[in-house]
């Protein structure tokens, strides 16, 4: 017959886990809001910045996007006022600042590639990113309940 041959070392190191250092994960709690003009804005309260974008509903109401026009970094915005624009094959319409701050980065993707606007209005087709001067104004936006009804009532 076969004899088994004796283990050098211990059962229990085989058992035994790795070692690893703990590693805490820091939770970002982003929300979104929507303005009345299809834009939407993600607030980060941590770095107290709100990336900025058209809408789904807005994309879709204009068309194919072939060009997008970004206010300059460092720029200070007023809620309410223009920012830029985007043309589409159907029609051209401003870009408004949902909240007052200064511009910290845009999206500079979308001046070789606009049509990210239509395919990915929410994700790779944010427009800027804007630090907040007053987070209340992020706060008086419509939620998604409150844009989802005014998109049905549209």
């Amino acid at each position: 017959m076969y004899a088994l041959r004796a283990i050098a070392r211990p059962a229990t190191a085989a058992l035994r886990a790795p070692r690893m250092a703990p590693r805490f994960a820091a939770m970002r709690f982003l929300s979104t809001r929507y303005t009345e003009e299809h834009e939407w804005v993600t607030f980060d309260p941590a770095t107290k910045v709100g990336t900025i974008g058209i809408t789904d509903y807005a994309q879709k109401a204009l068309g194919d996007v072939v060009f997008v026009e970004l206010p300059a970094e460092g720029t200070e915005v007023e809620a309410g006022e223009s920012i830029g624009a985007v043309e589409s094959v159907k029609a051209a319409s401003d870009i408004y600042a949902p909240v007052s701050g200064t511009v910290e980065a845009i999206n500079e993707l979308l001046g070789d590639q606009p049509g990210l606007l239509n395919k990915s209005p929410t994700q790779d087709g944010w427009l800027a990113k804007i630090k907040l001067s007053d987070e209340a104004q992020f706060n008086v936006l419509l939620n998604e309940a409150e844009y989802k009804t005014l998109c049905e009532g549209q």
